[in-house]
């Protein structure tokens, strides 16, 4: 994708998301490929998503859209167990940030079939700086959302909260808490808000390692309540209710 081509989407998703985009907001809220973890790794994995999408045929109920917490998710029997059922394809890489997501999109991710749900959530990556701003990823997660109702318009969205970090109470939580309270208001007629974070939390606050092995990425445990917590939704969307 050129850079024009690249400028011109910033700016007609800016229009339709009503965000003024700032310089600092660029970052989350243009598309670039990543280079997580290799860019060899990371354009394999775009391989396999692309690859899930064929096998498909056009045929895809439930797209799951996010990071290495969503993509944890794809091989394991826990996805076997909650979403064999479904056509259910996991778009999920590994330290992808919103404008990341935003580029496998835009390339490819989101042609050849009509989904009746995509489950997104996405931004925890764009929090680790310590002066990373909650309006930023914030506007990147719209971004994101614009982008699948314009390619995907008879699809619903089920955007989920982004998830607590760290064994006890951090500055991070809070900053992510902010992101959650800010993408609340993302809601419209095709979209609907989940906040599932309070469902990894122990009473005092902390998070256990049944839940969250190393209090980021989700144990089977973990898997289940995000399931459990998204499954009438899943139900009702592949319905057509």
């Amino acid at each position: 994708m050129n850079p024009i081509h690249t400028l011109l989407t910033v700016i007609a998703l800016a229009a339709i998301t009503g965000f003024t985009v700032q310089a600092a907001e660029l970052e989350s809220t243009t598309a670039v490929a990543a280079k997580t973890n290799g860019e060899t790794w990371w354009n394999g994995n775009c391989a396999r998503i692309d690859a899930d999408i064929e096998k498909m045929d056009g045929k895809i109920d439930v797209v799951f859209v996010g990071d290495s917490i969503t993509a944890r998710w794809r091989d394991s029997e826990n996805w076997k167990k909650h979403w064999d059922s479904y056509r259910a394809v996991n778009m999920g890489i590994g330290g992808d940030q919103t404008q990341h997501v935003l580029w496998r999109l835009q390339n490819g991710d989101l042609e050849g079939y009509k989904a009746k749900l995509f489950v997104v959530m996405i931004g925890t990556n764009n929090m680790w700086a310590r002066d990373a701003d909650p309006a930023h990823a914030a506007a990147g997660v719209k971004a994101v959302i614009a982008l699948i109702q314009s390619k995907q318009p008879q699809a619903k969205i089920l955007l989920l909260s982004i998830l607590p970090t760290g064994e006890k109470p951090n500055p991070g939580r809070e900053k992510r808490m902010v992101v959650n309270e800010l993408i609340s208001k993302f809601e419209d007629g095709s979209v609907e808000y989940m906040d599932i974070a309070p469902k990894y939390l122990e009473a005092d606050g902390s998070i256990s390692k049944e839940v969250m092995h190393d209090f980021l990425h989700l144990a089977p445990k973990g898997y289940d309540i995000w399931a459990e917590a998204i499954s009438d939704k899943v139900k009702e969307a592949v319905a057509g209710k």
